[in-house]
């Protein structure tokens, strides 16, 4: 009698949260330490992962609970509240409802097919015709979007507070630069399927000491001095723990990442988005300009634009939503 078998998908096309059980008993270890501490708030481990942050980000990290209280903290500093915020269309919802509920306007800009990132050629045109407070850049997919030094230059010479959207950008960098270094901050995302991932949380990041220390305040109700209107957003000390394994497992992750996608991925995949030389991606997602089964989800499937009914053309992201894919691609040590 012939049986036939299912082909198994590879290890690295299985779903896995971003985090190496190798390291469980380093992470137990450093749970027992703030057990011990009887501080599980606002204590010495948050300060440890912010250090591990800024060493691998080359810019001073402030942890929050969540990616949007870094946002929030940002375009408070910038002033936006009834000021125009430009953000690129093709960006996950939480970028332009940010910017709403900062008391801003936003105003909505297109991509570019080649890295599915914002267009300097259309964020020029929209900041003469808005002129913008502030601007989100986001790094889609897990690399530098590829106008960002035209955009942060413009952005310097025009008093544009220029934002960077890092939630998928873990470990990327263009010939040593670091997401969130190009503008005035950066905020990263920890949520459960990025490639750092502590459940929950996020870290800002800023070359600025005047925006760490209003984002420190911010996220503590304003504390200690209240100049600051802010709320709790304040990471956890076991938050705080896991966040610190994952951040130096990081270089290996993104080599990891890097080595499968190079010799697993792209001999299947020739339209694959390709990076320019000098750029290293951390490859939150493998992107196909092709539509193809299967996929982890688009980035995005339909433009924010659309989402919230802005009588706006924007080509690029509507062509971009119609027309790529993401090929599983998730760390699996050992492989």
């Amino acid at each position: 009698m012939r049986t036939t078998s299912t082909p198994t998908a590879p290890d690295f096309a299985r779903f896995a949260i971003g985090f190496d059980h190798r390291d469980r008993a380093r992470l137990h270890a450093l749970i027992d330490e703030v057990l011990d501490s009887e501080r599980w708030s606002e204590g010495e481990m948050v300060t440890r992962f912010e250090a591990a942050w800024e060493t691998q980000g080359d810019a001073p990290a402030v942890a929050f609970s969540s990616w949007a209280g870094g946002a929030l903290a940002a375009l408070q500093f910038a002033g936006v509240r009834g000021e125009t915020v430009l953000c690129p269309s093709n960006t996950f919802m939480a970028t332009p409802l940010a910017a709403l509920g900062a008391g801003a306007d936003v105003q909505f800009v297109d991509c570019s097919r080649e890295d599915l990132c914002m267009s300097f050629a259309d964020f020029e045109e929209k900041a003469e015709r808005h002129r913008p407070r502030a601007a989100f850049l986001v790094h889609i997919g897990g690399h530098i979007a590829f106008d960002t030094a035209q955009i942060a230059d413009y952005c310097a010479q025009h008093g544009i507070f220029l934002i960077e959207d890092c939630a998928h950008a873990h470990g990327a960098s263009w010939n040593d630069c670091k997401p969130g270094t190009y503008g005035d901050v950066g905020i990263y995302s920890l949520y459960a399927t990025k490639t750092i991932s502590t459940g929950e949380g996020g870290v800002l990041v800023s070359r600025r000491p005047e925006v760490i220390e209003h984002a420190r305040a911010y996220r503590n109700y304003g504390k200690p001095g209240y100049e600051v209107s802010g709320l709790n957003f304040r990471m956890n000390e076991f938050t705080a723990a896991l966040g610190l394994v994952g951040v130096e497992r990081l270089p290996e992750i993104v080599a990891w990442k890097n080595r499968v996608a190079r010799e697993q991925l792209d001999p299947k995949y020739p339209n694959r988005l390709q990076v320019p030389d000098g750029m290293v991606s951390g490859l939150y997602k493998y992107i196909v300009l092709d539509w193809i089964e299967p996929s982890t989800g688009r980035v995005y499937d339909e433009p924010c634009h659309r989402i919230m009914g802005h009588d706006v053309e924007l080509p690029g992201s509507d062509w971009v939503a119609r027309n790529h894919s993401c090929v599983p691609l998730y760390y699996r040590p050992g492989y």
